[in-house]
Parts: structure tokens; C-alpha cells; sequence
């Protein structure tokens, strides 16, 4: 991994702060290790930098990385310029002497159950003229320079660390010493990758990240991603009209959200904290046509890609994107009652009891036929307390479970928890990501006996934007791919990347 350079103080690359003698920070200081940004998805040549493996070589006794070609071989080349070529090549991970130390320094916010929730707050945080910075070590964080003022409600504690040590890749070759790889090393594959069951055309890239160890990362044109994206999101059995709405809504939200991992020096993630994406090459014939139909299109706002959310089912009733995250409302995700023959319009504040009923029918609802579409879990006192105590919240034996606060769709947006030791109240995004088998936070809530409780709930996910059992279900009654987004997207408007004003995220309602 290089070593970081001196710059001058608040100098800033892509929202990747490198501090010298700033504010309260010692000379020399760093607000992480030096990460390059990724470059800007282009129009003319869109490609996206996906991490396939992330957080490698966290330490010299971390598991050797296997690179394995799947026909042909594969070619290795290191910063310095040092290349290899074999069918596979093995990496193990060394400690080494960095020339002076490394001095970390930060003030750390979080964590946040999303990173919809991390962003609204960096951009309070921002408000008050700070650099901040997004990432995941773990669990989404943000990172400011010590001596950052803080907004009102925004805990953070410092951070400090002296690095002697950086851990590098090592290439094993039988017979020979070990041999360290100097920087980035580039990794071309003609044949193909071997990675975790899957088939990776590449090229790729083995870089360090934010915290000092190392992510392999896929260079993928942006049609080629949504191969191994669409089918594992909707099903590639889906009709066709769901399919294309599906490739618009992912090609719009890897655009969107391509600064999701710039502190680590990448775009996207191939888990479900991004959108889910394998196997390029398993993608059907069917997904491929939707994906070619559709191409270069996505959805669109005052001139900027959208906020394009989507889930699995919204259990009848959509949600505004405001009742799911900490973010702020946008007039194209709107709350509505999700029926066959009507209109996603407005609907009156959805309390306990209009929503127990609502929860007590299918019929007449789009996409019902969802195994998730109504559901029921039963929480112990026990296994609350076990979910608390991982996240850091523990309230001792629990007593009761009460809403606080629904939104207009009936989703829950407070839920608190009393008990022996204290009470916690878990809001939004934090409800489920603690909760960790609620499949949505449209539910009602009753006592089942003591020290057990009843959730009686629907839908699978957030309830925002568009629902994928309800666009496989609208597809088969014949409606059209751009006529299946309008619905769940009012307003919007579907253009080619070359249209778009801008490729910087966010919305402006």
C-alpha cells in the first residue's frame, strides 16, 4: 500500500479527507489510510468498480487469497510494473515497515442501521462546513477531522491510532522466496475468474481500502453488471415487462449511488448492502433482452438519476422514502394503497386498528401472491434482549414492547423497548436491522403472554418505490415497462445517461 503524501491542510479527493495539522489533529495526521477515488461512471463508457471481495488481508494472519482462471491464464501485474502470468496464483498477506508511522486521527459518528441514514446525517454535518467522510469498517460510520463541531443530537467520539505496519500482499511461487506486490496490483483475466462459485470477466484490481487492508474489485461495464444484478433482484423468471422496469431501476441506482464506497476506492458492493450481484454469465436470454431493451435508460429527476429504491413486496400499502430512512421526503415515492385497477394515490393515516384489518386481507392487493406478503413472528424477551445487546443497547430483562409512532402508510417509525435496566427506542431502518427476522415495519403488535409478544405484520422490505411482486404482477396482466415505473414513480421521466444534467447523487424535492 503506498504510503500517504503531504498535503496541504483540508485538501480533500472525491469526500477522502487526508488532515495535516488541522484543527485539533497533530501534524502529520491522517483521517484514514490513502485511498484513491474510483473514477466517474461516464456516459460514453459506463463502468463500475464492484468489490467481489471486501476487507482482505485485515491482518498478516488473515486467510491467503486464491485467484484461479477459468480458462487461460491469468496475468498479474504490480505497481512497479513486476509481471506474472499462470492459470492461478496464491497471496498471502505480510506485515511491513512503513517508512514513518502512520498516525490515524477522527472523530467517528455512528453506527447507522443504513447508509440512506449515515448520508442525511453527513449532510447535517456538512451544513456546518465539516469534510465528512461515509464508510463501512463494520457498520456504516462517518468520519470528520478532530475538533469538528457537531450538530445538535450527532454523538461522536474520537479516534486515534499510530500504524507502524502496513499488511501487504505477498505472490507464493513454488521454489521461491516470497515476493511483495508494490501498490495496486492489476490482475487481467481473458478467460474469466473463479470467484466464489461464479465466472468474473474483469478486468480487476487488488487495492488497499480505508482501514489499511485490501479489496479485489471487478472493473464491469455497466450493462455486463446488470447481468449479474437483475436476475438475483427480481427472478429471471419474471415477465418481461417487470424485467426491464428492474434493469431501468438498477442501472438508475448504481448511477446514483456510485460515491457509496469512495472512501474505500470503489463504487458498489455485490451484497444486498447494494444490490445483489453474481455471475454475469448465468444471466438468461430473457434477462439479457431486458436488459438490452432498455439500454442506457434510466429514470430520472429535475435532470438527476432518481433515488431508485425498490423491494420485494410492499405488502399492499407503499411507503414514502422519509418512513423508511432518516432521509428527506421526494415527491416521486409517495405513500398509497398498492390495488389492482387503481391508482398509488394518497391514503388517510393508517392507525393500529385500520391497519389490523387492512393486514387481514388479500384480495384486490398487487402482488399478494408474495409467500411475505402477510406474515407473523413471535419475539421471547430473550431473544430482544440477545438483538440489543449485539448492537449495544441493552435494557436488562424486557418488560414491554409499545409503538410509539406509525407514518401515514402504518409503518412503524418508533418502537420502544422497556426494560429492568432502562428503555431504548428504536426508530426506522434501526427497527428491522436490529430486529433481525422482521421482514417489514408495517405490523401490529399485541402481548402473546408473558415475556412473548406477537408482531402481525406485511410486506418484505422497506415498502419504498417499486414493488417487484407487484411489477411481476402487472406485467402479467400486459402493462409495459415504462408504464409499471410511472406508477411507482410519478412524475419521473425515463432518459439515456447522455441526458442526465449531472452524475452527483442526490435529489432535490
Amino acid at each position: 500500500m503506498p504510503f500517504p503524501k503531504t498535503i496541504s491542510c483540508g485538501a480533500a479527493l472525491a469526500g477522502v479527507l487526508l488532515l495535516v495539522g488541522c484543527g485539533s489533529a497533530r501534524a502529520g495526521a491522517v483521517l484514514q489510510w490513502p485511498v484513491s477515488p474510483p473514477p466517474a461512471v461516464s456516459a460514453a463508457q459506463p463502468r463500475v468498480w464492484v468489490a467481489l471481495g471486501a476487507r482482505l488481508g485485515a491482518s498478516a494472519q488473515a486467510a491467503p487469497l486464491e485467484l484461479r482462471s477459468a480458462r487461460g491464464s491469468l496475468s498479474l501485474t504490480d505497481a512497479s510494473g513486476q509481471r506474472w502470468n499462470s492459470t492461478a496464483f496464491t497471496l498471502r498477506w505480510i506485515p511491513k515497515s512503513l517508512p514513518r508511522p502512520l498516525v490515524v486521527e477522527r472523530l467517528v459518528a455512528g453506527p447507522f442501521a443504513s447508509f440512506e441514514t449515515a448520508e442525511r446525517q453527513a449532510d447535517r454535518w456538512r451544513a456546518l462546513g465539516v469534510p465528512v467522510t461515509l464508510a463501512q469498517p463494520g457498520e456504516w460510520e462517518l468520519w470528520a477531522p478532530l475538533g469538528s463541531p457537531l450538530p445538535s443530537g450527532l454523538p461522536a467520539r474520537p479516534l486515534i491510532r499510530t500504524h507502524h505496519q502496513a499488511v501487504v500482499p505477498v505472490l507464493v511461487l513454488p521454489g521461491r522466496p516470497l515476493l511483495p506486490l508494490q501498490g495496486t496490483v492489476r490482475l487481467e483475466a481473458p478467460g474469466g475468474l473463479r470467484w466464489q462459485g461464479g465466472i468474473y470477466r474483469g478486468p480487476f484490481r487488488l487495492q488497499g481500502d480505508a482501514e489499511g487492508a485490501w479489496t479485489l474489485v471487478e472493473q464491469v461495464p455497466l450493462e455486463r453488471y446488470l447481468e449479474g444484478v437483475v436476475p438475483h433482484e427480481i427472478g429471471a423468471a419474471s415477465p418481461a415487462p417487470a424485467l426491464a422496469a428492474q434493469a431501468v431501476l438498477a442501472r438508475t441506482w448504481a448511477v446514483r449511488n456510485q460515491h457509496r464506497y469512495a472512501a474505500d476506492g470503489y463504487h458498489l458492493c455485490a451484497t444486498v448492502q447494494c444490490q445483489v450481484y453474481s455471475d454475469p454469465a448465468q444471466a438468461s436470454p430473457s434477462v439479457r433482452a431486458a436488459i438490452e431493451r432498455t439500454r442506457d435508460q434510466v429514470l430520472s429527476w429535475q435532470g438527476q438519476a432518481i433515488h431508485a429504491v425498490y423491494h420485494a413486496t410492499n405488502g399492499g400499502v407503499a411507503a414514502p422514502l422519509e418512513q423508511a430512512w432518516d432521509a428527506a421526503a421526494l415527491p416521486y415515492l409517495r405513500a398509497g394503497l398498492d390495488r389492482a385497477g387503481q391508482p398509488l394515490a394518497g391514503l388517510p393515516q393508517l392507525g393500529a386498528d385500520s391497519l389490523a384489518a387492512l393486514l387481514g386481507r388479500r384480495q384486490g392487493y398487487l402482488g399478494a401472491d408474495h409467500p411475505r406478503f402477510r406474515w407473523t413472528r413471535s419475539l421471547s424477551r430473550e431473544a430482544i434482549a440477545q438483538r440489543l445487546a449485539r448492537v449495544g443497547l441493552g435494557v436488562g430483562q424486557v418488560q414491554d414492547l409499545s409503538v410509539l409512532a406509525r407514518g401515514s402508510s402504518g409503518r412503524v417509525l418508533a418502537l420502544q423497548i422497556s426494560g429492568s435496566a432502562g428503555t431504548r427506542v428504536l426508530r426506522l431502518d434501526a427497527i428491522r436491522r436490529t430486529l433481525r427476522n422482521l421482514p417489514s415495519t408495517l405490523f401490529v403488535l399485541r402481548r402473546e403472554g408473558p415475556g412473548r409478544w406477537q408482531l402481525q405484520g406485511g410486506g418484505f422490505g422497506h415498502g419504498v418505490g417499486l414493488s417487484q411482486a407487484g411489477a411481476i404482477e402487472l406485467g402479467r396482466r400486459g402493462w409495459a415497462y415504462e408504464r409499471i415505473l410511472e406508477r411507482y414513480y410519478p412524475g419521473t421521466r425515463l432518459q439515456t445517461l447522455g441526458q442526465l444534467s449531472g452524475s452527483q447523487p442526490g435529489d432535490k424535492p
